[in-house]
């Protein structure tokens, strides 16, 4: 439980952080006349704004590796991507971005196994499923999020999978990796160290 509270105050810390710089961001580019960028640090604030908004309204409240996630996905594609222009720096981040996104989706995944569990009345929870569940939403979204992209391509004229039948399996095949790579993690931890969201007894 204490290093439940470490975590959860190294994640208050970590958002803390994401605010200040998004804000001093919106400053900076607000001087400089790029109404863009100001936007873009605008919607940053939004963003985690809106998440913890949800968190309320629904009571779901994140687990410590899933908050940890999304705040780190949001700094990388948010502020360093966008934001400062790191696209043009680092090679293939876009596909770190896809990789990225299967680990938080499997750890979604398992947020929502937990969430629909708990309404029966016996509330057990198998782990073995949770993590099967968790495997295949998060491979599934990944094939999701280029249906996406290809219907928004055609439609409306953009070029998010560079016309490319590579680019699109190459990003299926990055989110899939984090995907197994997450669950395989929770197989391990389920195994030896128990896995504290769906162990009641918080052993």
């Amino acid at each position: 439980m204490q290093i439940k509270k470490h975590t959860d105050r190294g994640n208050d810390l970590f958002e803390l952080v994401m605010y200040v710089v998004a804000a001093i961001c919106l400053v900076s580019f607000l001087i400089k006349g790029e109404a863009a960028k100001v936007m873009e640090a605008a919607l940053i604030i939004g963003v985690l704004l809106l998440i913890r908004i949800v968190v309320k309204i629904t009571k779901t409240p994140m687990f410590a590796a899933l908050r940890f996630s999304v705040l780190l996905f949001i700094c990388i594609t948010m502020i360093l991507a966008n934001e400062l222009g790191f696209y043009g720096v680092i090679p293939y981040l876009d596909k770190f971005e896809h990789l990225f996104s299967g680990v938080i989706l499997c750890f979604v995944g398992l947020l929502i196994y937990k969430k629909a569990n708990d309404r029966e009345t016996t509330k057990t929870h198998n782990a073995h499923v949770a993590i099967w569940l968790s495997l295949f939403f998060s491979i599934a979204m990944a094939g999701v999020w280029e249906i996406y992209e290809f219907t928004t391509d055609h439609l409306l004229g953009l070029n998010s999978q560079n016309g490319s039948l590579i680019d699109t399996m190459t990003d299926i095949i990055c989110g899939t990796s984090g995907a197994i790579a997450t669950s395989l993690y929770l197989a391990v931890k389920a195994k030896y160290k128990k896995m504290p969201l769906l162990d009641d007894s918080r052993s």
